[in-house]
């Protein structure tokens, strides 16, 4: 129990809606450059998705993510830094938020940002090639800890049970250079049949597996889980008590994802 209550959600999700009770939560705006990558990962949502390049949100944000599709760092060093001084320029006194899976990532670009968030599912060289289908896994720790030598860096990690589980113990280990491991439970889609055929969907789904792994993480790294995880969390623990909610699950199945949020303009 004591875990549960030191738990603290990462610095991205500062100005979310799904912090708050509100009963339709929307995420922050992001601006969307491209949903090109340079790897090939099992799991990842743009796989099934389309979107449109350009901002989505309110106009009167107080956090902008760069970007949720795609790896932004395709577009070109000088094209991420211009998209991003637009924005200030915009937007004035704004967050940015910049994810990516850090192949690319500069201290140019690192400097531009507010918070660096780096994807890493593998915490070794083999690992990351199963994964990402490449071979950047020296390059990606190289420059998870030059980002976390400039700004605030997290290391943004997926918990998928049957895929990865070998490799946490590494993530976390590589993480302890930066402010936060970020440790997100998988989103499944059934257009994804590469990831359903070696998820196990029993543990992806139980809320007991992914709390006990970010607790024994924690020994290792600044664990952080999702805002509107431990939200809800908390929420069910008015209800019931922490041994019932340990036995929980949630639906790891969503629907083909798509921005919520309306598009606005493009830079």
């Amino acid at each position: 129990m004591d875990f549960i209550k030191s738990l603290r959600h990462p610095l991205h999700c500062e100005h979310c809606e799904g912090i708050s009770e509100v009963e339709i939560p929307r995420h922050h705006p992001s601006y969307e450059i491209t949903q090109r990558c340079n790897l090939d990962c099992i799991f990842c949502y743009s796989r099934v998705a389309k979107v449109e390049p350009g901002y989505y949100g309110d106009l009167r944000p107080k956090a902008i993510t760069i970007s949720q599709f795609g790896e932004p760092l395709v577009a070109g060093e000088s094209e991420v830094i211009r998209i991003a001084k637009t924005l200030r320029e915009i937007f004035g006194n704004v967050r940015l938020d910049l994810q990516t899976n850090g192949v690319l990532l500069t201290e140019k670009i690192c400097r531009e940002f507010d918070i660096v968030m780096i994807s890493l599912d593998a915490g070794s060289r083999e690992g990351y090639l199963r994964i990402t289908k490449r071979d950047f896994f020296d390059r990606v720790v190289e420059n998870i800890r030059m980002s976390s030598g400039i700004t605030y860096t997290a290391v943004r990690t997926v918990f998928l049970p049957g895929v990865n589980d070998a490799e946490l113990k590494g993530i976390a280990e590589i993480a302890g250079c930066a402010e936060e491991l970020f440790l997100q439970p998988v989103s499944l889609y059934r257009e994804n049949r590469e990831l359903l055929e070696r998820i196990d969907v029993e543990r992806a789904e139980s809320i007991g597996e992914f709390l006990k792994t970010a607790e024994m993480l924690s020994e290792l790294a600044e664990v952080r889980i999702p805002g509107c995880f431990i939200f809800n969390l908390k929420r069910a623990l008015k209800t019931f008590t922490l041994e019932e909610v340990m036995l929980f699950h949630r639906n790891a199945f969503a629907e083909k994802p798509r921005i919520e949020r309306e598009w606005r303009f493009r830079v």
